[in-house]
C-alpha cells in the first residue's frame, strides 16, 4: 500500500517545514530499518513543503493509521516539533490519491509557484538520495519513475511551462493603463527568486530603470549587486516613495500599515499564495492588481492549461492504479509466451540454429506481446478487469490471482 503524509505552505508554518528538512532523513531510515510494516520511504524535503511516501506492507484492519502514527512519532522526535503540531500540519493521501498528489507535486502543480521547473529536479534527487541508502522499493521505484514521466508530459503537452513568464507580462501590460512612463517611475520588487528575476528582465524591458529590491529575508543585497539594482532594508521607507510595488516571494505578507503616506501607488501581486493583504487595496491612494484581477484579462488558453494539466495527472494517476490491478494479468500473459519462446529458442538451438535465430524469436514474443498488453491496461482503466481475467482462462487457460505487484515497464517492453 502506497501512502504518502505531506506538509506543505498551505497547511504548516515554515519553522515546521525547516525543521522537518533537518531531521526526516534520520527518521526515514529508522522508519524502514525498525518497523517491519514500512518496506521502502522516499522522503521529498523542500523549502516548501515535507513529504514522505511510503511503501507499506500492513495487512491488518487499521494498518494505515498505525502507519501514519508511527510515521508522526518518528518525525516530531527526530525534528523536535510537537507531534500534536505535526499531525496538525500533516495531510494524508492513500494507493491512487498518493500517487495523483505525487504526479501533481513533481508537474509544478502544488508548488507555491504554479508550473515552476525546479520541484521536478528535486523529487528526482529525493529518489536518488533514497536510494543510495537503500530505502526505496520496486513499488516506490515505478511510482517516482511514472512521477517524472508524467511531470514531463505536462511540460510537453500544456502551455504550463513558461506561465508565469507571461503572468508577469500580462501584468505589466494591464499596469501600463497606469503607469504612463515606466523609464520615470519608481518601482520596488519584493521577493529575490527566480520569478522575481523575471520580473526585473520583464520591467527592463518596458525601460524601467530605477529598480529597487526587498528581501523579508535578508537577501536584497545579493540580489541587488548581481542585477544592478538598489537594496531596500526598510520596506515602509521605500513604499512610501514609490510609484510601483510589485510582490513575488513566498515568505511575505503586505498589509495596509505600509502604505500611509498618501502618496499614489500601484500594488501589483505576483504571488501564490497571495504576498498582499486584499486590505491594501481600500488604502486611499493605492491601487491593487492582484492575480484574481490579470486572470481576468488572460488569455483563455494560458489558464486553460492548468486544467488540461490536471487532467494529464489524473489519468496518469488511474492509469497508474490500473497497471498495479491489471500487473498479474500481463506477467501470467507474458510468462505464458516466453515458456513457448523459450522451449523453441532450445529445439532451434538442438538443430544448430545461432543467436540471430533466438534474438529473432525473442523479438517477436515482444511484438506479439505488446498489443494485447496495450489492451489488458486500457480495460484495466475502464474498469473491465473481469473481461481480462475471462479472456485468459478462455483462451490461455491460465487462472490470475488476486491483485499483486505490478509488471515492470522496462521489463515488459523490453522485447518489443
Amino acid at each position: 500500500m502506497l501512502l504518502c503524509l505531506t506538509a506543505n505552505h498551505r497547511n504548516a508554518s515554515l519553522d515546521t517545514l525547516e525543521r522537518l528538512s533537518v531531521g526526516a532523513p534520520d527518521a526515514t531510515r529508522a522508519l524502514v530499518r525498525d518497523e517491519i510494516f514500512v518496506s521502502g520511504a522516499v522522503v521529498l524535503a523542500t523549502c516548501s513543503r515535507f513529504e514522505a511516501y511510503l511503501d507499506i506492507d500492513e495487512p491488518l484492519t487499521g494498518g494505515e493509521a498505525v502507519a501514519v502514527e508511527s510515521v508522526v512519532e518518528a518525525m516530531a522526535a527526530a525534528s523536535d516539533v510537537s507531534a500534536d503540531v505535526l499531525r496538525a500540519s500533516v495531510a494524508v493521501h492513500q494507493g491512487a490519491d498518493a500517487a495523483a498528489h505525487l504526479f501533481a507535486v513533481t508537474s509544478g502543480l502544488e508548488s507555491v509557484v504554479v508550473g515552476e521547473d525546479e520541484i521536478s529536479g528535486q523529487v528526482r534527487r529525493a529518489l536518488d538520495a533514497a536510494r543510495a541508502d537503500g530505502l526505496t522499493s520496486g513499488e516506490l521505484e515505478r511510482l517516482f519513475q511514472r512521477a517524472t514521466h508524467t511531470s514531463r508530459g505536462v511540460r510537453n503537452r500544456t502551455q504550463l511551462r513558461g506561465a508565469h513568464r507571461s503572468l508577469v507580462r500580462l501584468a505589466l501590460e494591464l499596469a501600463s493603463s497606469r503607469v504612463a512612463d515606466w523609464s520615470a517611475a519608481r518601482i520596488v520588487l519584493v521577493g529575490t527568486g527566480r520569478y522575481a528575476a523575471r520580473t526585473v528582465d520583464a520591467l527592463r524591458a518596458r525601460g524601467a530603470g530605477d529598480l529597487h529590491v526587498f528581501s523579508p529575508s535578508g537577501r536584497a543585497e545579493g540580489f541587488a549587486v548581481q542585477r544592478g539594482l538598489l537594496p531596500v532594508t526598510d520596506f515602509a521607507a521605500a513604499a512610501a516613495q514609490a510609484d510601483v510595488v510589485i510582490t513575488c516571494t513566498a515568505d511575505a505578507v503586505v498589509h495596509a500599515d505600509a502604505f500611509t503616506s498618501g502618496r499614489r501607488v500601484l500594488v501589483i501581486d505576483l504571488g501564490l499564495p497571495r504576498n498582499v493583504d486584499p486590505a491594501v487595496g481600500e488604502v486611499e491612494g493605492v491601487e491593487l492588481l492582484d492575480l484574481e484581477t490579470i486572470r481576468l484579462h488572460a488569455p483563455l488558453e494560458q489558464f486553460s492549461a492548468h486544467a488540461d494539466a490536471r487532467a494529464i495527472v489524473g489519468d496518469a494517476a488511474t492509469e497508474f492504479a490500473a497497471d498495479r490491478e491489471v500487473g498479474p494479468a500481463i506477467t501470467a500473459l507474458r510468462g505464458e509466451v516466453l515458456k513457448v519462446v523459450d522451449d523453441e529458442i532450445a529445439r532451434a538451438r538442438a538443430r544448430g540454429a545461432g543467436d540471430d535465430v533466438e534474438a529473432a524469436l525473442r523479438h517477436l514474443a515482444g511484438v506479439l506481446l505488446h498489443k494485447p498488453s496495450v489492451r489488458m491496461r486500457e480495460l484495466a482503466v475502464e474498469g473491465r478487469l473481469d473481461e481480462v481475467h475471462g479472456a485468459l482462462e478462455l483462451l490461455h487457460g491460465l487462472a490470475v490471482d488476486a491483485p499483486g505487484a505490478a509488471v515492470d515497464d522496462d521489463d515488459l517492453w523490453a522485447t518489443a
